[in-house]
């Protein structure tokens, strides 16, 4: 696969005996040499730049413009599918789920709303916005802390801490490990991992407003603390006890998978029984929008925000910014076994990579996002052929969309039993917190048979080869699907999730 992906397609079995004849010494080589290895990777072992490598199977040479590559096959074993991991210590299941979102902050709630096709997003009222030209976002409204967070400490923390500990809070809380259930775990075996792209960053424009207006005086001495990334995490931890790794990680909008995937690793490492995990973000202030206005990211669809956000649409001009927090319980098998907790749905594996190729934009050929599904893949220990459903990160950019589409292609060589949808088409983009309220709706269609709508497709894009669940959600038995989330930076990320079988 991850041949496939780089441009050079597969030409045989997995063994090879490889003949390289160098006629040029540019890459280090001034003479004939023989390299015996498992699989195409023998090519990079010797080649150190396959780019302009070019294939061509019905001869049985690799030829470039310097050298030959001659490949004869050899008769070897068949290669084993890959296996799911069978160990109830290593195995990741899903327990818990909370979130804060434009969608309200009860999980059912969220994910009806969704399936209905129900937008969260409207015209700003929170600050001027007189002078943008974006007016309209996914802004959170009628959000309470009451029981979560007390009043005393609520009035000074950021919303991106707020939504933190109440969706961490609520997870716990559906995963019967709540206050009134004691927390109930070794909290020496208890971590969270919930990430941020932005940080506190309300807290941060007040106090740079109040240093250069009033003077370093009247700073607050809440600056610091509640404007580092690490601070919801780090406050979710104190509050329900978590002494196990407490730690954030910002990746932009890949954050949350980010931690899903470092998450399950520490379990799957014996690091911890349970772990809250996932992002939260805030930024929907004057300098969060005129930020990305300055980024020329947005949609500037002033005149129907609702229909503003509309992914694989050939109408499509940007993201609408938003804002929340999902938030997931991840356990593994055992500990959930012994302790009779109600297992949700399995998290399979994950990976991540880099496109290290341009500080915002994706690689048009979606080589990078490639790599990261087939790796994810084989950290879940599934095919391609076995995932039906995909949670797109689909933000509703013209390059964007497409990228991704590309990257989905070279991996998924059928189409006519996949469902795809955009979250975002309803909620937004809320940053670092989208993988988490993503994961969220790919387990909720895990659970249900239901998989909700894209909405806002009036003109298809042509290049979409799978159904995007156009407009009006559709019955779907999942068998595995998957989560995306990629951020400015190149940074790539891809959670499977599936039904648990025992």
């Amino acid at each position: 696969m991850a041949a496939m992906a780089s441009g050079v397609p597969c030409l045989a079995q997995p063994n090879f005996h490889i003949e390289s004849m160098f006629k040029s010494s540019s890459h280090g080589f001034t003479k004939c040499s023989w390299v015996q290895h498992c699989g195409l990777r023998a090519t990079a072992a010797a080649v150190s730049d396959l780019s302009v490598l070019s294939a061509k199977p019905s001869s049985g040479n690799i030829s470039s413009r310097n050298r030959v590559v001659k490949v004869r096959g050899m008769a070897s074993p068949t290669v084993n599918a890959p296996k799911r991991q069978r160990d109830p210590k290593k195995r990741v299941v899903i327990t818990g789920m909370g979130l804060v979102s434009v969608l309200g902050s009860d999980v059912d709630k969220y994910y009806e709303k969704l399936l209905e096709g129900q937008s969260g997003i409207s015209y700003i009222d929170r600050f001027d916005v007189s002078e943008f030209p974006t007016k309209f976002a996914g802004q959170i409204r009628d959000f309470s802390t009451e029981g979560y967070i007390d009043g005393k400490n609520d009035r000074r923390l950021d919303d991106c801490i707020r939504y933190c500990i109440v969706s961490g809070k609520k997870a716990m809380e559906n995963a019967g490990l709540g206050p009134e259930d004691g927390y109930k775990v070794n909290k020496q075996r208890l971590g969270a991992l919930v990430g941020s792209g932005m940080g506190g960053l309300k807290v941060f424009q007040d106090g740079v407003l109040a240093l250069t207006e009033k003077g370093p005086k009247r700073m607050t001495p809440f600056f610091i603390p509640y404007i580092i990334t690490n601070m919801p995490t780090a406050l979710l931890g104190i509050e329900i006890g978590s002494m196990g790794p407490n730690y954030s990680i910002s990746t932009a909008c890949a954050t949350s998978n980010y931690c899903f995937y470092a998450a399950a690793n520490h379990i799957r490492r014996g690091d911890v029984d349970v772990i809250v995990a996932g992002g939260t973000e805030a930024a929907l202030i004057p300098i969060g929008l005129g930020g990305f206005v300055a980024c020329r990211a947005l949609s500037q669809r002033n005149n129907d925000p609702q229909t503003a956000s509309r992914p694989w649409d050939k109408d499509r001009d940007g993201f609408v910014l938003s804002e929340g927090a999902g938030v997931l319980v991840m356990e593994s098998l055992d500990h959930a076994l012994r302790r009779g907790a109600t297992i949700i749905a399995e998290y399979l594996g994950g990976s991540i990579t880099c496109d290290a190729y341009h500080m915002t934009d994706p690689r048009s050929d979606g080589l990078g996002v490639a790599t990261c599904i087939e790796k994810a893949l084989r950290d879940a220990g599934i095919s391609p052929e076995e995932v039906n459903y995909i949670n797109a990160h689909a933000t509703s950019t013209p390059a964007g969309d497409l990228a991704e589409i590309n990257a989905l292609k070279k991996v998924f060589k059928y189409s006519s039993e996949m469902k795809m949808n955009a979250t975002k088409s309803m909620i937004g983009h809320s940053l670092g917190a989208s993988g988490g309220l993503e994961a969220i709706a790919t387990i909720k269609a895990i659970t249900t048979g239901w998989v909700h709508p894209t909405l806002n497709q009036f003109n298809p894009d042509p290049s979409v080869p799978f159904d995007t669940v156009p407009n009006v959600k559709k019955p779907h038995q999942v068998s595995a699907g998957i989560s995306n989330s990629f951020g400015f930076g190149g940074h790539n990320s891809v959670a499977v999730f599936a039904p648990f079988h025992p």
